[in-house]
């Protein structure tokens, strides 16, 4: 059985890299942007009448509605709505939608970069952006709608689960959690498009793909969580794999924000299945205590939030500092050429003279290992990867564990 497995993580690792070095000879890339783009774009323009349409009936609590509801299917409202679900007790269905998230991020933002599509015209168009996440979210392409794939997956499997862990799970039941789910995907669709940030191609191919990714994850679910609790190299296979999946990504037309969100996730999905696979029967058991039982009250479920979210800010402030002192250190003693958009102001300096012929020089070796076809390598994707795993981490290994000493 041992040796099956490490078959299909060979064979999964190898057919990635393959990928990666057929996608960069052939401009896969490109030549699939070329045939999408111009088609999407089409959509977009015609479908600017209709974003008129909707914004005639702008009213000042239609945007707060809409703009509320978009701040609650956000990425950055999981990350902080997760590991409340890991310290509730419903362990296993927050690692399922961590994962699920970090899968839907990254094939969606892959998708967004890849073609490159861009969003509604503003003007004719009024985009209404009253967060910083909303102005984030504004600088990425726009196919496909990334709120409406998110919301479909991850309330998909919410409902999922709650259906199968009932003890009532009556026809009515269904037929009313199914119903709160299409409200709830239909006031995020027609919201996207009323606050101006995506036409209706955008949430058509949301919607299309996330039913699509739902319904693959469902299949596959309890395999990989089988894999992650008691499989035979997960951290290493886990890690080669978060580690090549950087590389894996697509350039996009212009650069967005989309690869950072993809690159934090990613980090994300390694500190989960990492902490849970080293502590599954400390902390992540099938019997680990629930909310609302004798063993899981209120009051120690407070607790723990006191506790877990200044432990979890930390240990990510520490990974940060600590990434910001190795990456670059490991960097230098492989020789490979780094820069720092944004973490390390030192490492912004143009390069000239000899050190950037040297650079020319050592690029061919960094491109063969790295399969980037960029000069110099980015320290701030590996600082944000480490950074990020170390966040996760933290959530369900260290903060469970203080929580095991001071018995809440």
């Amino acid at each position: 059985m041992e040796s099956v497995l490490a078959a299909w993580q060979v064979a999964t690792l190898g057919g990635i890299v393959s990928w990666i070095m057929i996608s960069s000879c052939l401009n896969v890339t490109q030549k699939l942007r070329s045939l999408l783009q111009p088609w999407v774009t089409h959509y977009v323009i015609i479908g600017t009448a209709f974003i008129l349409q909707i914004q005639k009936y702008q009213h000042k609590f239609l945007d707060s509605l809409f703009s509320g509801l978009s701040c609650v299917v956000s990425v950055p409202f999981y990350t902080g709505f997760l590991p409340l679900v890991f310290w509730s007790g419903h362990v296993k269905l927050a690692r399922h939608m961590t994962l699920l998230m970090a899968f839907c991020d990254y094939l969606g933002n892959t998708i967004k970069d890849t073609v490159s599509a861009p969003r509604p015209s503003c003007p004719p168009v009024r985009r209404v952006t009253a967060t910083k996440d909303e102005k984030e979210n504004a600088l990425e392409y726009g196919l496909p709608s990334s709120h409406t794939l998110n919301t479909v997956c991850l309330a998909g499997y919410l409902l999922h689960y709650v259906l199968s862990y009932s003890q009532n799970n009556y026809a009515v039941t269904q037929f009313a959690g199914v119903a709160l789910l299409c409200l709830l995907v239909g006031l995020i669709a027609v919201g996207r498009i009323y606050l101006g940030m995506h036409s209706l191609v955008d949430i058509i191919a949301g919607l299309a793909l996330g039913l699509a990714v739902l319904a693959f994850w469902l299949t596959v679910h309890e395999y990989v969580d089988n894999f992650i609790i008691s499989g035979h190299n997960v951290l290493s296979f886990w890690s080669a794999l978060s580690f090549l999946l950087l590389f894996a990504y697509p350039t996009p037309e212009l650069p967005t924000p989309s690869f950072e969100f993809h690159t934090a996730f990613n980090g994300v999905a390694l500190g989960i299945v990492a902490g849970v696979h080293l502590t599954y029967y400390q902390f992540h058991h099938e019997a680990a205590p629930v909310i609302f039982s004798p063993q899981l009250s209120i009051p120690a479920f407070v607790g723990r939030i006191l506790v877990g979210m200044p432990t979890i800010l930390l240990v990510k402030f520490c990974s940060k500092a600590l990434a910001k002192w190795i990456v670059p250190v490991i960097s230098n003693t492989l020789g490979i050429p780094i820069k720092s958009t944004s973490y390390i102001p030192m490492l912004n300096a143009p390069v000239k003279g000899k050190e950037s012929d040297k650079i020319k020089q050592s690029s061919y070796a960094q491109k063969l290992f790295f399969f980037s076809g960029q000069d110099i390598f980015d320290v701030d994707t590996g600082i944000r990867f480490l950074q990020y795993a170390g966040l996760a981490w933290s959530v369900v290994d260290l903060a469970p564990s203080v929580f095991a000493h001071l018995r809440l």
